[in-house]
Order: C-alpha cells, then sequence, then structure tokens
C-alpha cells in the first residue's frame, strides 16, 4: 500500500513505520519544523515490541509532491484538524482514502462533511508513546493496536487491504463490524483517563490511591455511556465496568499523552475530548456535571495559541 501519514508525531511514525517495516511505502507530510527534524535525525523507534531505524525516511511538505495515495492515516491532535483539511481534500481527490485516529467523535462530522462520506473510514488506535529530543519515537506499552472498519458500503475493500497490511506489520489491526461502538468505547475511557490524571497532575497508581479521586473517573465514564446512549449507541452498564476494570489495571507509573503533554507544558486537547463531549451533550439536552467539572479544572492548562 502507498500510505501517508499526516501528523508524524509519535503515533503517526510509529505506526508508519511499522508499516515501512514491512514492505508498504510510506511518505510523511509534515510541516517545516518536523520535516528538518526528520532529515537531520532520521527515524527510529524505542520500543518494547522491538526497535527500529527507517533507513531512508520519506518526506513530503505538500501533498502536491503525492501521486496515487492509497490512504490517509491521519495521527494529529484535534486542535490541528482545521489545518490539515485542506491538504486532505487535495489527497481525496487523488484518489486516497481517510483513516483518522483521532480521539473523540466531533472529527467524523467534520471530515465526512468536507471531504465526503465515502472517503473517511472509522478508527482509533491505542498506544502510549512520545518524542524524544531528537524526534525519535519511545514506545512505552506492550500494546500498538489499530481498529478501523467501514463507515460506508464502498470502503470494504480498502478495510480489507489495510487489515493485510497490518498483518503483515509489528502491529495488532483489527478490521471491526462494529466501528461505531469501538470509537465511542475508546472515547469514553479517554474521556476519563485522560481527564482524571490530567486534573490531578498525577499517575493513574496516585489516583487510584485516593478511592475519592478514582470515584471520580467511574463517574466519568458513567456520563459518557449516557451520552453513547442518547447518540444512539448501545453502550452499556458492562462497558463501564469493563473501562473501569482497565484503569484499574494499568501500571501504577501510566499515564494518559494529555498528562504528558501537561507536564510537558503542550497544548491539551480538552476543547476536542471534553468540551466535544459537553457540546455532543447539549445536542441531546444531556447533563454531564462530572466531565463539566474536570473541563473547567483542565481548561487554564490549555495553553495554545488558536
Amino acid at each position: 500500500m502507498k500510505i501517508v501519514v499526516l501528523g508524524a508525531g509519535a503515533l503517526g511514525a510509529y505506526f508508519g513505520s511499522r508499516w515501512e517495516e514491512a514492505g508498504h511505502e510510506v511518505i510523511n507530510l509534515v510541516r517545516e519544523g518536523r520535516a528538518k527534524q526528520i532529515e537531520k535525525n532520521g527515524l527510529t523507534l524505542h520500543s518494547e515490541m522491538g526497535d527500529y531505524k527507517v533507513s531512508e525516511p520519506k518526506i513530503a511538505q505538500s501533498p502536491e509532491e503525492i501521486d496515487n495515495p492509497d490512504l490517509v492515516f491521519l495521527a494529529v491532535k484535534g486542535y490541528h484538524l482545521p489545518g490539515t483539511l485542506e491538504w486532505l481534500k487535495t489527497l481525496v481527490k487523488k484518489g486516497a482514502k481517510v483513516y483518522p485516529v483521532l480521539n473523540g467523535m466531533e472529527h467524523i462530522n467534520i471530515l465526512q462533511q468536507e471531504l465526503g462520506e465515502e472517503a473517511v473510514l472509522g478508527g482509533l488506535s491505542y498506544i502510549i508513546a512520545t518524542l524524544d529530543d531528537v524526534g525519535h519515537v519511545l514506545h512505552t506499552s506492550s500494546f500498538h493496536d489499530l481498529v478501523f472498519g467501514p463507515l460506508h458500503p464502498s470502503q470494504q475493500a480498502i478495510c480489507e487491504e489495510l487489515a493485510l497490511a497490518c498483518n503483515q506489520a509489528n502491529l495488532n489491526g483489527t478490521l471491526s463490524p462494529n466501528i461505531l461502538e469501538d470509537m465511542w468505547k475508546k472515547y469514553m475511557f479517554i474521556t476519563a483517563f485522560s481527564g482524571i490524571t490530567t486534573a490531578v497532575n498525577q499517575t493513574i497508581g496516585e489516583v487510584r490511591s485516593y478511592p475519592q479521586t478514582f470515584r471520580i473517573a467511574e463517574r466519568m465514564l458513567e456520563e459518557m455511556k449516557d451520552l453513547a446512549n442518547a447518540h444512539k449507541i448501545d453502550l452499556t452498564d458492562e462497558h463501564v465496568q469493563n473501562a473501569f476494570e482497565k484503569l484499574r489495571g494499568l501500571d501504577d507509573g501510566m499515564t494518559s499523552s494529555m498528562h504528558q503533554d501537561r507536564t510537558k507544558g503542550m497544548p491539551l486537547e480538552v476543547e476536542h475530548l471534553h468540551g466535544g463531549a459537553l457540546r455532543l451533550g447539549s445536542e441531546v439536552d444531556l447533563s454531564m456535571p462530572y466531565i463539566e467539572t474536570i473541563f473547567g479544572i483542565i481548561k487554564p492548562f490549555e495553553a495554545y495559541e488558536h
């Protein structure tokens, strides 16, 4: 496959490099700063699942440089989405489907409106990774999972092709028959995990050591289940319990990427995740006091330029 990675941060660079390792053509479509960093330092994965160095990373700084792309792996933060739309339109015109792994749900509607329903796959990822000082990927979790599926009947073939590409690579890829439900489950989990760790500025182990604090995470899971139900997605109390058990099972030192961004003074995805949940709630007259509170606590640390 010819895969364009748009957003070669930790997540995009990790999965892109794994596909490249398996023999697929991967082009990193990046802005000037990241392009210079990759040109200078190369692309290397430092991973519990096996290190890998890309011998000659392919870089593009404009979609005009790319011919006949099959797939765009869209791995930007929510606050960078508006800045990618023109690039995405160009790549879709050249034949690409778009596989977004942004957290949340709002981006799907935005992308479908801008690119057309047939262009946008459903998807998500589970990984904990960050970039080091020279722009190499530090992958610190034993999981590196991609989940994807069609949101339009015309996408079955590209999803099957992607499943094959993932199967050949050192990662776990799953073609899901219920991708919307899977995305909502991830959204429920990440809203609670990122919300609680970022708000109290502590790892999940610290959060768990205070039952009163950990309880707030459970409350957020419950509110997200109600939100999914209001949007006609059948999440259940069992899904809530599974997500809570997952939080209970994480290593003590583990934390969310949003909390890592807070500690680094980087921009936060709080508007995209928690703000997005509240907007989706207001559409269906659903009050979510716990998420609203956590949103209000994190908002002052958002720290990015609009």
